[in-house]
């Protein structure tokens, strides 16, 4: 009898690299269009066009995998971040600029931001994670660009660094909830200008409150702002 061939069928394997960098395109993909909730490990794969059990040998579960996806995405706003404000020169244009790219990138990546809000912020262990260390680097702008204004005798010498930091991205997510929720939209231009006008004015050393005072001035203006930005 004539022998049989036996057709040996080839598997190709994609190296760890190529994988890892699927699942992450998949899972950012499925989380941005159906929240993390919704989002299934089964469906992540099979965009990645892989089996489920791979993503569970490179991360403990979902949650892990939507904690690398932000931090991903935190890097590279980071960097593109960085290279855009190195050409922006002035303390007004760079405090303009750092509002106007988080507001931006609010109305970019909307679904984005509102995962960050909802799944990790308000978790107990948020702070000990990668995307905290990322979002304290990215808000460490804001303190370096006041810190500029005051050496260029632009701004008051003393004002609240956090409190500062905190109004400006409170500030910017706080006004942009409604965009977020999907019950208006986000004028981020005019937006932009504004809030640089009412955070510059607030800290400036020719500005309309007395200089007296010290500490307690530049907190009584900053609130003051607050307010303005709250109506």
């Amino acid at each position: 009898m004539p022998k049989t061939r036996t057709r040996t069928r080839q598997v190709s394997r994609l190296p760890r690299e190529q994988r890892l960098s699927d699942i992450m395109k998949a899972g950012r993909e499925i989380f941005s269009e159906k929240g993390f909730e919704a989002a299934s490990m089964a469906e992540i794969a099979d965009r990645a066009g892989i089996v489920e059990g791979t993503i569970y040998r490179i991360f403990k579960g979902k949650r892990e995998l939507l904690e690398k996806v932000v931090a991903q995405w935190y890097e590279e706003v980071l960097a593109d971040y960085d290279v855009q404000l190195a050409g922006v020169r002035g303390t007004w244009n760079r405090l303009r600029f750092m509002i106007w790219y988080h507001l931006q990138g609010i109305h970019d990546q909307p679904d984005l931001f509102a995962l960050v809000a909802q799944q990790l912020r308000g978790r107990p262990d948020y702070e000990e994670t990668e995307v905290y260390a990322l979002a304290r680097q990215y808000a460490s702008h804001a303190t370096d660009i006041i810190k500029e204004g005051i050496a260029a005798g632009e701004f008051r010498p003393d004002p609240p660094m956090q409190l500062v930091r905190d109004m400006i991205f409170g500030g910017t997510e706080h006004y942009a909830w409604r965009f977020l929720s999907g019950k208006g939209d986000l004028s981020v231009e005019e937006t932009a200008d504004q809030m640089a006008n009412l955070v510059y004015g607030g800290l400036a050393q020719g500005g309309d409150a007395p200089a007296p005072g010290g500490l307690e001035s530049v907190v009584q203006r900053l609130e003051a702002v607050a307010q303005k930005l709250e109506q």
